[in-house]
């Protein structure tokens, strides 16, 4: 692992440690992203995926928010997507404006023969998608230590829908038809999927990634017993097997992050998952799930979230009353730990970067009301 300056904002890990902290450590996930006129002007005429595959690209915009929320927040996030790994698997995958992820082949039954090389194929991800790591590795150096760099991977399910649908869908109809039809197919896939995950995740850890974080952003598609089925099982697999991973390495463990988006029937399981972190969206109730955080059978397990991002367009005092509400329930009774402050999914497009900026400075604000009222 390459050399990198010392960590000066170690707040986010004392956190997951369970510390009482001086306030919630902060980030947002899209915190990197087109939300941001800074955004454009570095993209400039490349694509989206040209960008994933330009560390120098991926490392300016990662750090655009740092720069711009200096001393707000206490994380960055590498800027990549999670389709880049059924794109180390042999798929094409393109990204259409106004669309959005498109595969112009996507993956639709068994008897395809496309599936068999899937899952049957060697994949070499350290090989291809050495840009990622590369881009991990430019942007610890850039950070100076300012704050700590997650990386991330698409969880198994999600990366099946996508996969099998082609892109973005409403329906579901490709991914559901290979659940309840070829549920045996699917596992396979899925599995080879999580294989290659805790790989990708090893391997971003050993260039410099020091918390990874798995979005499992279909999860709320599925009813309760086929996420326990299907989806629950690999996150299980990556938690348990990176780990591992890590040890032959020589690595030390980071933080693993689990956001199972919808999923809101299943937080006691995910709390049980062997993840250090998990993430919420804004369906979870934040004292209900702080309730349950506390009491997961491995220990308590640091939370994450959950403003809905729809919020930020809402004006400044919806904004302060939903930071409020995230506080009495993460950090009711002057609890003062286990909590993370996050929003309940990606940062969505149009939002004023002015009006994020208020939401961490309420963070900020009423941490400290809290601090000295206890």
């Amino acid at each position: 692992m390459p050399n990198f300056p010392p960590l000066k904002n170690d707040l986010i890990f004392r956190t997951i440690r369970g510390e009482r902290v001086e306030r919630p450590p902060i980030w947002v996930m899209r915190q990197a992203g087109r939300y941001l006129p800074e955004y454009h002007v570095a993209k400039g005429k490349h694509d989206f995926f040209e960008c994933c595959r330009s560390p120098e690209i991926a490392s300016t915009l990662t750090l655009q928010p740092i720069d711009r929320y200096a001393g707000l927040i206490d994380a960055a996030i590498i800027f990549s997507d999670i389709l880049v790994i059924p794109q180390a698997m042999g798929m094409t995958v393109e990204m259409v404006d106004g669309k959005g992820p498109h595969f112009p082949n996507p993956l639709r039954n068994p008897k395809d023969g496309q599936y068999e090389k899937l899952v049957a194929g060697e994949v070499d991800v350290g090989r291809e998608l050495s840009y990622v790591y590369d881009a991990i590795t430019l942007t610890r150096k850039k950070l100076d230590g300012r704050v700590p760099l997650f990386g991330f991977c698409g969880a198994p399910w999600t990366l099946l829908c996508y996969m099998v649908e082609g892109g973005g869908t409403k329906l579901f109809k490709e991914s559901k038809t290979w659940l309840y039809k070829y549920s045996e197919e699917s596992k396979r896939l899925l599995r080879k999927i999580s294989e290659l995950c805790t790989e990708y995740l090893a391997l971003q850890i050993e260039a410099g990634a020091q918390i990874v974080q798995v979005f499992d952003s279909w999860a709320g598609e599925l009813t309760p017993s086929a996420f326990r089925d299907f989806a629950l099982p690999e996150l299980k697999y990556i938690s348990a097997h990176l780990p591992v991973r890590l040890r032959k390495m020589g690595l030390d463990l980071v933080p693993m992050v689990v956001f199972a988006k919808g999923a809101w029937y299943a937080l006691e399981e995910l709390c049980d998952s062997g993840y250090q972190v998990v993430s919420l969206d804004w369906l979870h109730d934040p004292g209900d799930a702080a309730s349950i955080a506390r009491g997961a059978p491995e220990g308590r397990v640091c939370l994450q979230g959950n403003m809905d991002p729809g919020v930020l367009y809402g004006g400044r005092e919806a904004i302060t009353k939903a930071v409020e509400m995230m506080f009495e329930g993460f950090w009711g009774d002057g609890e003062r730990r286990g909590w993370t402050a996050n929003l309940g999914h990606g940062v969505t497009p149009f939002v004023n970067p002015e009006d994020l900026k208020f939401y961490f400075t309420e963070i900020h604000r009423v941490a400290k009301e809290k601090v000295a009222a206890t």
